[in-house]
C-alpha cells in the first residue's frame, strides 16, 4: 500500500472519528449558546463564502450582530429570505449557525424544517400545526437561544406557519417560556421573479446591482409574497402585523459569481483554485434570459457536483 493511499486512509479515519466525537460527545455535552459574536468574525465568513448578495450581506451581519449580542431583545429575530433557487438562501442559513454554535446546522440547538418533507399533506394541517407548536415551544424552554429554518416556505400550506406567530410576538414569555432569544429563519423561493426584475431594470438604465438597495425591493417584495397565494405566507398574519424583522432579497447570480463559487469549492475540496476547471464548471451553466446571459439559472446550486467530475 502507498503513501498517499495510506494517509488518505488515514484521513478518512480521522474523519469518521472526528464525525463520531461530534455526535456522541461534543454534540451531547454542547451548551446553549450564552456568550457575544465577534461582528469581524461573521464578516469574514459571509465575504468568504457568500458572492453576488451584497444586500443579504449588511443585514444579515447587522441583524445577527446586534440581537446576539443584545442581552435583552424585545422579541425574536425573524428573517424571510427570498430568491431563486442557488443564491445563497441555505448557504447563510449554515454561516448564521456555525456562527452561533459549533456543530451549525448539527446543533441540537438548530432546527430545520423542510416543508415537503415534515408537512406533506395538506388535510394534516390542523396536526402539523400542534407539532409545530409543541416542538418549538420543548426546544425553547430547553435554550432560549434555539435557531428555526424553515426550508420551502413557497411549499407550505397556506395558513400552517400562523400556528407560531404566539412565539414570534412581543411577549415577555408564554406559559413560563422566553421566546425573546430565539431566531427564525424562512427560506423561500417566492418573489424570485420580481427580484430579477428589479436587477433587470437597474441593468437596462446602466446601473450597477451594487447599487440595489434593501428599500428598491423591501415594499414591493412584502406585498407580492402576502399576496402569493402558492406562498406559505399567503395572507399570514406573521406578515399582517409585521412580526417579521426584514424580507432579505437574494440577486439572480451571474457568470462572474459562479467563478467565485467555483473557486471556493475547489479551495474547500483540495485546497487550491485551477482555474481552468473553474471556467469549464462556468461555462457548463445554463444562464438567460436567452437574448443576454446574464443569470445562472441555477444561480451555484450544481457547482459542487460540477466539480466532482473533475476531480
Amino acid at each position: 500500500m502507498g503513501v498517499s493511499h495510506t494517509l488518505s486512509l488515514g484521513a478518512v479515519g480521522l474523519s469518521v472519528a472526528s464525525y463520531y466525537l461530534y455526535q456522541h460527545f461534543w454534540r451531547d455535552t454542547e451548551m446553549c449558546f450564552q456568550k457575544k459574536i465577534e461582528s469581524k468574525d461573521l464578516h469574514l465568513q459571509l465575504n468568504a463564502k457568500l458572492f453576488g448578495q451584497h444586500i443579504a450581506k449588511t443585514v444579515v451581519l447587522s441583524a445577527i450582530t446586534g440581537f446576539i449580542n443584545n442581552p435583552e431583545p424585545k422579541k425574536p429575530l425573524t428573517l424571510s429570505l427570498h430568491g431563486w433557487t442557488g443564491t445563497g438562501k441555505n448557504h447563510i442559513s449554515k454561516i448564521i449557525a456555525e456562527a452561533i454554535y459549533k456543530g451549525g446546522l448539527r446543533s441540537k440547538y438548530v432546527h430545520l424544517f423542510v416543508s415537503t418533507l415534515h408537512f406533506p399533506h395538506a388535510e394534516n394541517i390542523n396536526m402539523y400545526r400542534e407539532q409545530l407548536q409543541t416542538w418549538i415551544r420543548g426546544n425553547v424552554s430547553l435554550c432560549p437561544r434555539s435557531i428555526f429554518i424553515f426550508d420551502e416556505m413557497d411549499k407550505m400550506h397556506p395558513g400552517l406557519i400562523d400556528a407560531i406567530k404566539p412565539y414570534l410576538d412581543y411577549y415577555d414569555e408564554l406559559q413560563g417560556t422566553s421566546y425573546q432569544k430565539s431566531i427564525f429563519i424562512f427560506l423561500s423561493n417566492a418573489g424570485g421573479d420580481i427580484i430579477t426584475q428589479t436587477v433587470m431594470d437597474f441593468f437596462n438604465q446602466g446601473k450597477k446591482r451594487e447599487e440595489i438597495k434593501l428599500n428598491d425591493l423591501d415594499p414591493i417584495l412584502q406585498m407580492q409574497i402576502f399576496n402569493n397565494k402558492k406562498s406559505g405566507l399567503w395572507h399570514a398574519s406573521l406578515i399582517e402585523k409585521h412580526l417579521i424583522d426584514f424580507f432579505i432579497p437574494f440577486l439572480p447570480l451571474e457568470y462572474q459569481h459562479v467563478e467565485m463559487c467555483a473557486r471556493e469549492e475547489l479551495m474547500s475540496q483540495l485546497g487550491l483554485v485551477d482555474e481552468d476547471i473553474v471556467k469549464k464548471i462556468t461555462d457548463e451553466m445554463t444562464y438567460y434570459p436567452k437574448d443576454k446571459q446574464l443569470f445562472s439559472v441555477k444561480g451555484c446550486k450544481t457547482v459542487a457536483s460540477k466539480l466532482n467530475s473533475y476531480l
